[in-house]
């Protein structure tokens, strides 16, 4: 099965001599709108009362507004100073911060359709909640970075495709589970019942070998060749805390796309995949989420920018598609805004160039194609997508610049023309299958 484009691979390893920056939830970021708090929520779940809490903390606090992050977290921006002591409390009440000193390493992304009844995929989500615990109890995670990462994925192979530094993949048969560390081609078979304790050590293995390096890394890729991490130390590392694991030398990773937005179906109740333009929603739209989601599955935030709502009601008069398509959030797999992202930009960012928001609103209709674009007001293309089949809309002092594929493209006039025309092109391994095709035929 093939695999999605990977990001470029660093010839030289990074060394950091800073401490990692990452904004938390009480560790908030001064940015030009005011102050911004992440809160990290494992797995992307949350039940209909944390979420009406986070509504409450964007209106109360911030700017009215929660935006959804690539690590499957709510952003809340124009925070007051001085305001984070009341919004500790009212997360905390929520049940957003269950251990203070660990609330940046709480990274965790889960397969947002896991659960579903497929007979061949595990619940993925009982080990969310499992590693979760375990890293609010052990002292010495809280020296991994806010940006690592950890995945649990059902088998079907989407979040496994993120980049995580520890993966668990379940659907392995006899009830086992593959463990990898960053981007091994390999992985550590272990019983399904011992895959968050395994993560948590993984964790800490790559701790260990962080602190031998002394460059700082914060994730598993950035660590030199010569400290990286071995699936055969880490094999004999689970099975002395008591772990049996066997290390699988390759494996064929699946790979599924993400959720794409859809209305659940034709029956009574169905899972419904909502995505709200460009990652952002107000308070008003998320509270209309909270409204049409079951009170006992809740919410679930994906790494795309997008939630799930598992059996929500879809038929009239509390049909969930309606209500929320006329609260302006999109439950249609043929919307313009399929695959369409952009950075904070301006006002928002110092940094910025431009408001690329409303610069990708001002288009979207216009610059339709099956690529993915990614808006950035500046060099540093913060959420941009992984790999290179993507088209970036970068703002500069001239204005837009756009490259597909990593390749520049010529400057044209039309912004909307040369966006629909970038989206429309082929990489050269396309162009290649298709030569190919021709020839046969």
């Amino acid at each position: 099965m093939s695999q999605p484009p990977a990001a470029a691979s660093r010839d030289e390893p990074v060394i950091r001599e800073r401490g990692d920056a990452c904004p938390g939830a009480l560790r908030l970021h001064a940015a030009d709108d005011g102050f911004l708090a992440r809160v990290r929520i494992p797995g992307g779940v949350l039940t209909a009362h944390q979420a009406s809490l986070l509504a409450l903390a964007a209106d109360r606090f911030g700017d009215g507004h929660l935006e959804l992050t690539s690590r499957g977290n709510v952003q809340l921006r124009g925070l007051a100073e001085g305001c984070g002591g009341g919004l500790a409390e009212l997360l905390d009440a929520a049940g957003l911060l269950p251990a203070p000193g660990h609330e940046r390493v709480r990274n965790i992304v889960a397969t947002p359709m896991s659960g579903d009844g497929h007979p061949e995929r595990p619940d993925v989500l009982p080990w969310v909640a499992e590693l979760d615990r375990l890293l609010c109890a052990n002292a010495r995670v809280t020296a991994l970075s806010g940006r690592f990462l950890f995945a649990f994925d059902d088998g079907r192979g989407d979040v496994a495709a993120l980049e995580p530094d520890v993966t668990v993949l379940g659907g392995v048969p006899r009830g086992r589970a593959l463990v990898r560390l960053g981007p091994a081609a390999g992985a550590v078979s272990v019983a399904a019942q011992d895959a968050p304790r395994a993560a948590l050590l993984a964790a800490e293995y790559f701790l260990d070998a962080a602190d031998a390096a002394g460059t700082r890394a914060w994730r598993v890729r950035e660590l030199p060749a010569e400290h990286a991490l071995d699936e055969a130390e880490f094999a004999a590392r689970l099975a002395a805390a008591g772990i049996a694991a066997d290390r699988v030398r390759a494996v064929d990773w699946p790979y599924a796309p993400p959720p794409r937005p859809q209305s659940g179906g034709a029956g009574p109740r169905g899972t419904l995949c909502v995505l709200p333009p460009l990652g952002r929603l107000s308070s008003a739209q998320w509270r209309v989420l909270v409204q049409v989601a079951d009170r006992d599955r809740g919410l679930r935030v994906t790494p795309w920018r997008s939630i799930v709502l598992p059996d929500a009601p879809l038929r009239p008069p509390s049909g969930a598609p309606a209500r929320l398509e006329g609260a302006g959030l999109v439950v249609s797999p043929d919307s313009p805004w399929q695959s369409v992202t952009a950075c904070t930009g301006r006002p928002g960012c110092a940094k910025s160039l431009a408001d690329v928001r409303a610069d990708a609103r001002a288009v979207v209709q216009r610059a339709r194609g099956p690529l993915p674009v990614h808006w950035s007001g500046c060099e540093r293309r913060c959420g941009h997508p992984r790999g290179t089949q993507w088209v970036d809309v970068l703002a500069t002092h001239d204005g837009y610049r756009l490259s597909v594929h990593g390749q520049a493209l010529p400057h044209r006039t039309d912004l909307a023309a040369a966006l629909t025309a970038a989206r429309t092109t082929p990489s050269d391994s396309e162009e290649s299958e298709v030569s190919e095709d021709a020839v046969k035929k």
